[in-house]
C-alpha cells in the first residue's frame, strides 16, 4: 500500500510507542529559557541522524567547535554502522567519545545536550523537531523542515513560546550571492515583479545506494519506522527512502524547498495563495512511488507567479530567473540585465557577492547570542507551506489554497 493511501497523522500514542523516554519528554513542564551564555561555558550538541547529510553537518561542527566552544556529546542513528563511524570520528577529532543511541528520545533526555541537529529521512523531521523543542533544545533541522503542515505549525508555536533557536537547512540564506541578489531586488530595480521561473534537472541515478552491507541485526527498525505501520525489515527502504511516499513527499520536499525558500528570500513574500501541479514517472521505472518529472505553479498575493520544475531524465534546461517589467535577474549566470524589460535603464552587470557566512557558523553563533538565525523557523514554516501545497496538488489533482489566518491548506 502506498503512503498516499495510508500516511497517518502522528498521534501521541504513536509517538510514545517508538520513544523509550517519550512519556517523560512530552509530559515535561516548560523549561526556563536559556539566556546568553558565557563564552567559557561549553555548549553540548547532539547529532540525530549521521548518514550522508548528517555526517556533513558533523564535519562542519567539528571544524567550528573550538571557535564556538561546543562539543558533540551524543550521537543517534538507527543504523549502527553509521553510529559507530560517527562516534569514532568525533572521538578522533574532538578528543571525547560521545554517548550513542538508536532512539532519539534517549538523546533528548540528556541534560548536557543543549542543541541538536536533525538529518534523518524527511518524514521524521517534523516529529523529531517538535520533540526536541518540547525537550528544551535548540535545533538545526535539515530541509524540508516538515512534510505536513500540522507539524510545522506545532513546531513554530513551541519555538516561539520557549524562545528556541531553530535553523532550517536552507543554506542559501547564508550565501553571499543570494544575499546580494535579495538586496538588489529589494531596491525595485526590476520594476514590478510578475514571474519567477526555476527548473532543476539532471540525468543520473544520484539516489542509488548499496544496501548489501545493511543487515537487519544492525538496524533499529522500529525506530526507523517511527509512527508508520509495522512492516518487515527492508534494507532498500532504509537506503533509498527518497523513492517512497511514506518517507518523503518527493521532488517537492527534496528539491523545491531550496528554491521556494530562495523565492521568499528574494521577494520578501511569505506564503503562496494557491498551487497546482502535474508530474509522472517517465524515465525511471525502478519501483519508485514518486514522480521523476514534476511541474508546479504557485500564485503569490504579492503579485507574481512562481513556476518550478524538475526532471530526472534529461539534464538540460536548468535555470533560475526573476522577471520584472524593467529587466531580468539570472541566478544561474548571476547577471542583471534589461532583457525583456520595457523603458528600462538597467545596465547589464554581474552580481557581486556580499559578505555571507557558513550556515552552521551562523547557527552556532546564535546559540549564544539568542538571536534568530538566517533561516529562522518562520522561514522554514513558509517553505513547508509552499512545498506541501505543491505535493498535495500533485497527489490529489486539485488546486490547493492557503489560508494564513487559519494556517490551513485546502482544495479550492
Amino acid at each position: 500500500m502506498k503512503a498516499s493511501e495510508r500516511r497517518p497523522a502522528v498521534t501521541r500514542r504513536d509517538f510514545l510507542k517508538f520513544t523509550s523516554t517519550g512519556a517523560a519528554l512530552l509530559g515535561a513542564s516548560p523549561l526556563l529559557v536559556r539566556g546568553q551564555t558565557n563564552a567559557n561555558e561549553r555548549i553540548g550538541i547532539g547529532l540525530i541522524g549521521v548518514g550522508g547529510r548528517g555526517s556533513a553537518l558533523m564535519g562542519e561542527i567539528v571544524a567550528l567547535a573550538r571557535k564556538h566552544n561546543v562539543q558533540i556529546t551524543a550521537v543517534c542513528d538507527v543504523w549502527r554502522k553509521n553510529l559507530s563511524a560517527a562516534v569514532a570520528r568525533v572521538k578522533a577529532k574532538l578528543g571525547e567519545e560521545p554517548r550513542q543511541f538508536t532512539r532519539f528520545a534517549d538523546l533528548l533526555a540528556l541534560k548536557d545536550v543543549d542543541a541538536v541537529t536533525i538529518a534523518t529521512p524527511d518524514f521524521s523531521h517534523g516529529p523529531i523537531l517538535t520533540a526536541a523543542l518540547k525537550a528544551g533544545k535548540d535545533v538545526y533541522v535539515e530541509k524540508p523542515m516538515a512534510i505536513d503542515l500540522a507539524s510545522a505549525n506545532e513546531s513554530l508555536d513551541f519555538a516561539r513560546a520557549r524562545n528556541r533557536v531553530v535553523q532550517a537547512g536552507t543554506q542559501r540564506r547564508s550565501e553571499g550571492r543570494y544575499i546580494a541578489a535579495a538586496n538588489l531586488v529589494g531596491t525595485g530595480i526590476l520594476g514590478q515583479l510578475n514571474r519567477i521561473s526555476v527548473a532543476m534537472n539532471f540525468n543520473e541515478p544520484r539516489w542509488v545506494r548499496t544496501s548489501d552491507d545493511c543487515k537487519a541485526e544492525d538496524v533499529d527498525w522500529d525506530a526507523f519506522l517511527l509512527h508508520l505501520p509495522k512492516r518487515p525489515f527492508d534494507a532498500r527502504l532504509l537506503r533509498q527512502w527518497q523513492l517512497y511516499r511514506d518517507f518523503t513527499n518527493g521532488l517537492s520536499g527534496r528539491w523545491m524547498t531550496h528554491y521556494a525558500d530562495a523565492v521568499h528570500m528574494l521577494t520578501g513574500a511569505k506564503y503562496p495563495a494557491s498551487a497546482v501541479a502535474l508530474g509522472g514517472i517517465y524515465a525511471w521505472k525502478d519501483g519508485r512511488e514518486h514522480t521523476d518529472t514534476f511541474q508546479a505553479l504557485l500564485d503569490y498575493p504579492e503579485g507574481f507567479l512562481f513556476s518550478w520544475g524538475m526532471g530526472l531524465g534529461n539534464s538540460a534546461g536548468t535555470h533560475f530567473s526573476v522577471h520584472g517589467t524593467k529587466g531580468t535577474l539570472d541566478l544561474e549566470k548571476w547577471t542583471l540585465s534589461a532583457d525583456g524589460g520595457r523603458d528600462s535603464t538597467v545596465e547589464t552587470r554581474q552580481i557581486t557577492a556580499e559578505k555571507g557566512s557558513s550556515h552552521m557558523d551562523n547557527w552556532l553563533a546564535c546559540l549564544r547570542s539568542r538571536q534568530r538565525p538566517n533561516a529562522d523557523i518562520q522561514f522554514g514554516h513558509q517553505h513547508v507551506v509552499a512545498t506541501v501545497m505543491a505535493a498535495t496538488a500533485l497527489e490529489t489533482g486539485q488546486r490547493q489554497k492557503y489560508d494564513p489566518a487559519k494556517r490551513a491548506i485546502a482544495a479550492g
